[in-house]
Order: structure tokens, then sequence, then C-alpha cells
């Protein structure tokens, strides 16, 4: 048993690098195709990097490196060490990619490929995107990209101010501080319309994969409506006995979780067998186990 266990986490382990990697491998694509060239500002320490590189034209990789290995020095001894096994690596991987991609984008005269041409507004879009799904799968598989993480988990640590609402004030702060560099007020929005959509593509990113459904099916044929949900729709069903107060009839309840995309199959099912049957339907937060997703620790 012990060994199966072992083998499990293993390979957890070795999936939640490979799409950290990639995580960290688009998210460094999308900073350096949208980001530096337009001279934008995303949140956190890539952000902090950006102004720095605007300012003086130091390498922006450096400095997000230089930045990280201060904070995971004071975060290694508040936190622990089992707290950063993953932000180390995500923050190597980034270093490495930031320099590969510039140097790739690089044209003749010294500046980056500005792919999106004179279209300022669509790269700022599209790079809060790029970078927010990769966030996203980074941060679904167990990862961090260190920065303003490991300020905020360790002001959480001696504060009663929650992670979520630190980061956001640091993001609004790096954010803002773009203004002391260019002293342009539209790139300054741009920054905040860049912070707000890359945390509503994360958020998408972390819920739409697990997206999934709660039924309560009380039915006069909850025999037939189970079988079919299982044969049909793959599902498993749980019968709970329930009676009804006004009725004083004894009924049996199913109960189900799907996906979210699975809706109107077992819908159509429950239709074609009980037109009459009384059903809810709920979103759950997240589902755990055979057939959805693995518990992560």
């Amino acid at each position: 048993m012990n060994t199966k266990i072992n083998k499990v986490f293993i390979m957890d382990e070795v999936k939640d690098y490979f799409f950290i990697t990639l995580g960290c491998v688009i998210y460094c694509l999308g900073f350096c195709l949208f980001m530096l060239p337009y001279e934008f500002t995303p949140g956190g320490m890539t952000g902090v990097s950006a102004i720095i590189y605007y300012a003086t034209g130091f390498p922006a990789q450096y400095t997000y490196f230089i930045i990280n290995a201060i904070l995971l020095a004071a975060g290694l001894k508040i936190l622990g060490f089992k707290f950063f096994t993953k932000t180390i690596y995500a923050t190597l991987t980034i270093t490495l990619f930031l320099g590969i991609f510039q140097e790739l984008l690089r044209q003749p005269d010294g500046t980056l490929m500005r792919v999106a041409g004179d279209e300022t507004f669509m790269a700022a879009v599209l790079g809060a995107c790029i970078e927010g799904a990769a966030l996203g799968l980074v941060f679904i598989n167990n990862g961090s990209t260190g920065g303003t993480d490991i300020i905020a988990a360790i002001v959480n640590k001696y504060r009663n101010v929650t992670m979520g609402r630190m980061l956001m004030y640091l993001d609004f702060i790096i954010v803002s501080s773009s203004f002391i560099v260019f002293h342009d007020w539209y790139k300054l929005v741009s920054g905040y319309v860049i912070l707000i959509l890359s945390m509503l593509v994360i958020d998408y990113t972390m819920t739409s994969a697990s997206q999934s459904v709660q039924f309560t099916i009380i039915s006069s044929k909850p025999d037939e409506i189970a079988a079919a949900i299982c044969d049909e729709a793959h599902r498993g069903v749980t019968v709970l006995h329930g009676e009804g107060w006004y009725s004083k009839q004894e009924r049996r309840v199913l109960i189900v979780m799907a996906r979210r995309r699975e809706s109107p199959l077992i819908f159509r099912l429950i239709k074609h067998i009980d037109s009459q049957a009384f059903v809810s339907q709920s979103k759950v937060v997240g589902v755990y186990g055979e057939g959805f997703d693995h518990i992560k620790t």
C-alpha cells in the first residue's frame, strides 16, 4: 500500500512540475511579447523588474532573480523550506526564460519586437490574458511565482490581513509606481486594466477546469432515472431516503455530482423518464474523488 501511495505522490509531483514549467514559459512569453516592448507594468515582482528596466535599462530577469532571492532567504527562515520548494523552481524557470525570450525577440536596433504593431491597447489585453492564464496554470498545480506571494504570506503570518487582500494592495502600489517613471496617465490606466483583467483570467482558469454541479432529484421513478444516469452519463448516484412533510409519503432522493457540461444530458434523461420529476441543480466549488479532481495537498 505504501509503495502504491508513493507512486501516486511521485506522479502527481511530476505532473505538477510539468504544468508549472509550462505556465512559467507561457508567462515569460506574454511578458516579453506584450509588456516590455509596450512599456506596460503588470503586478508582482515582474512589474517591479519592468519598472527598473524602463528607468535604468537593467535586465528584468536579473532584477526579478535578485529580489526573489532576497525574499526567499527571508521567507525560508520564517515559513520553512517546504513552503517554497516549487516557488524556488518557478523563480529559476522564469528567470531563465525571461532572458531567453528577450534575446529571441530582440531586433537589430536593440529594441524588442512589437508583435501587435501600434495597437497598444490590444497588446495590453493580450498580455493580460496570456499572463493570467499562465499564472492560473501555475496556481492550480500548487505552484507559486514568489515575489509578492512571499511578502503576503509573511504578513499574513504575523498580521490579521488575508493573503488575497495583501496581494491586491501590493499589486496596486507596484502598478501605480509606473507613473513615477513615465508620468503617463495612459500607461498607468493600462496597467490597472492589465491587473484587473489578469486577475479575472486567473480566476476563470482556476475554476473553469473544475466547474461541477450537484443534482437533487425527487421522482416517482428513481430506479429508472438512477440506472439511466449510470449507464448513459456514466455518473454515480447516491440514494437518500426522505419523507414529504405534507404528503407524509416516503421518497427516495437521488444525489448526482457531474461536470457542468454534462448537465444537458442528465436533464434530457430525467425528462424522458419522468417529466414531472422535481429537480434542483446547484453549482459546487469543487469535487474531489473518482471521476473528478485529485485532492491537492
